[in-house]
């Protein structure tokens, strides 16, 4: 996550974080269905408005770091040294996705999501927001000239081996056995010289 720097900030990721444990511990202990925003937000001891100024949904109270997961990738994308390889901090970050994902202590967080449809659903959506800002970050990067179409699939295929991962029973293989792939896949749509 990323660490905030000033007191407001900080201020403002430490209520960030205390709503999205107090969620996650009344989700888990008395069932997601079963705890409403309201309740977690009392719990929380915040307002129902600042609930919603941290997550814009229950659901996404779930998903706590979904949007630092995305900001991670688009910066490995941005942030790289000029003339980096792109590839290695792409599988990385997605290296460290899978390890927080699959830890021992998220097997009752994945337990709960499996079990409900509007779970799944938000999981869903937001791993193609994932792909969707990852696209942007490829595309929008002069030093790696790829059609938006290559940007799409490369976009697709990083958050695919997250998702791949996630229920293998060799996450960490999966991740570079899939990214083995990416690789190669990257590889034919680099432009080709006119001149050669």
């Amino acid at each position: 996550m990323t660490v905030p720097t000033g007191r407001r900030e900080r201020k403002k990721a430490a209520t960030r974080q205390k709503i999205a444990d107090t969620a996650m511990r009344l989700f888990l202990t008395r069932g997601y269905e079963a705890v409403g925003i309201r309740e977690v937000a009392a719990e929380a001891d915040v307002a129902v408005t600042t609930l919603f100024a941290h997550f814009p949904s229950k659901e996404a109270l779930v998903f706590a770091r979904d949007e630092d997961f995305e900001e991670r990738l688009a910066r490995a994308v941005a942030e790289r040294a000029p003339g980096a390889p792109l590839l290695p901090p792409l599988r990385a970050e997605v290296h460290a996705l899978v390890r927080h994902c699959t830890a021992e202590s998220a097997a009752p967080v994945w337990g709960m999501i499996d079990a409900s449809p509007a779970l799944r659903k938000y999981e869903e959506s937001m791993r193609v927001r994932h792909a969707e800002r990852l696209a942007a970050a490829l595309t929008a990067d002069p030093e790696l000239s790829r059609t938006p179409t290559a940007s799409r699939a490369l976009a697709q295929f990083v958050i695919d081996a997250y998702a791949l991962a996630r229920e293998a029973a060799d996450p960490e293989g999966t991740v570079d056995e899939v990214f083995r792939m990416i690789e190669a896949a990257w590889a034919v749509t680099e432009p080709r010289d006119p001149a050669a």
